[in-house]
């Protein structure tokens, strides 16, 4: 069965790559992607495939039937593009200006379509059921996912796969890891309000820019000297904003950060701590401040079963050639959500571009992959999708 799995996917690749560069050249920012959910939507009802779009949003969930009983499978694509300005030189560079698919998620999106068509040909030699979540928005939270399982994308559901191209390491490698691999991703945004004033007459103001400047450095010991070594975070500034004349003193400045953890204690300890420095900070500048912290995804967190039978599976994959545990990615992803209803596990599936030493970033204006990566992450998810009828 698997055999016929892989050599059904082997013929199908052109097929896979058409769609990717289809999807590459038309992206769609998260919750606009009304064009790319129509196209997904079409592409089932053209192979017969049983749709269902406008699911919790722009997502749309597909279902194969096998001819026998069994157990109900869901693998996961996300299909939303990033407010990136594409700069590669390459005949399937996005026509949208401003936007483009930087993190893979046009390959997630053909390697599924084409998985599910190669499953639905292979129907009546199937067990079970196989659920292919297609995801809206997930750069941008609070994502497509948590609408979507509102939305019943998850009802029957025993276990869920799912895996991110992974630009940076070479094509052939799957990298997991059992508990959390990706990070809780938090938003915080502090305005700080002081009293402006001449530059030459400091004494009669309450600079807002001296103040913010302070609390950039503070919050920084937040992490060192507060968060157990031993535990993962990340509190990090990442815009600061005081706009004014060269001879006046600021009366406003903001700033706009993100933290990211693992353990959810030390996650509320670290949105409460912030507060307190930005209080202690501004008391001591007679300053005033207003400060909104925004959760956003959760941990992802795998199940050890799950991934230690991904482990088996991938080891039976002759185009696999690596499989190691990976570090734990401050990166976050709303697969999280998923993985708190049902079983499962979320992988790394290297997609390094052929001949380059050093990938493009993911996010990066000249981001690429290798599309072979795609045949590699059709076999994996669909040689766990089979074989976890049996699990």
């Amino acid at each position: 069965m698997l055999q016929q799995l892989f050599s059904k996917l082997e013929s199908h690749f052109d097929e896979m790559v058409e769609i990717r560069r289809y999807l590459h050249q038309h992206p769609e920012l998260s919750f606009q992607e009304v064009n790319t959910a129509n196209y997904i939507r079409s592409y089932y009802e053209n192979i017969g495939v049983e749709v269902r779009g406008n699911v919790g949003g722009n997502g749309v969930v597909a279902k194969v039937y096998g001819k026998k009983p069994g157990k109900t499978i869901a693998l996961r694509a996300d299909f939303d593009a990033l407010p990136i300005q594409d700069e590669k030189d390459v005949p399937y560079k996005s026509l949208t200006p401003g936007v483009m698919h930087a993190c893979g998620h046009d390959g997630h999106t053909a390697t599924l379509l084409v998985l599910a068509k190669v499953l639905h040909e292979m129907k009546d030699d199937l067990e079970g059921t196989y659920v292919m979540i297609h995801q809206h928005a997930e750069e941008y939270a609070p994502g497509g996912a948590i609408s979507m399982i509102e939305d019943g994308c998850l009802e029957g559901v025993d276990a869920i796969f799912g895996t991110h191209l992974w630009a940076g390491e070479p094509t052939g490698k799957i990298q997991y890891r059992k508990g959390p691999i990706m990070a809780a991703a938090d938003r915080f945004e502090i305005a700080i309000q002081g009293q402006g004033g001449h530059g030459a007459q400091p004494h009669k103001t309450k600079d807002a820019i001296v103040t913010a400047s302070q609390l950039v450095v503070n919050l920084q010991q937040i992490v060192s000297r507060k968060v157990n070594p031993i535990d993962s975070a990340v509190v990090t500034v990442g815009s600061f904003v005081a706009d004014n004349a060269f001879n006046v003193i600021a009366d406003k400045a903001k700033l706009i950060g993100t933290v990211r953890t693992f353990n959810e204690e030390v996650r509320s300890f670290i949105e409460a701590e912030i507060e307190r420095v930005v209080k202690g900070t501004c008391y001591t500048s007679d300053s005033s401040y207003k400060y909104q912290y925004e959760r956003g995804y959760p941990a992802v967190v795998n199940h050890g079963e799950e991934t230690e039978f991904l482990i088996k599976c991938a080891k039976e994959i002759e185009l696999v050639t690596t499989i190691e545990e990976t570090e734990p990615q401050m990166g976050g992803e709303d697969f999280a959500y998923y993985l708190q209803h049902v079983k499962g596990t979320f992988f790394f599936t290297g997609a390094r571009p052929e001949n380059v030493p050093v990938a493009y970033p993911h996010h990066h204006p000249k981001f690429d992959i290798d599309e072979k990566a795609l045949l590699v992450a059709a076999k994996t998810l669909g040689s766990a999708a089979l074989q976890y009828q049996e699990f």
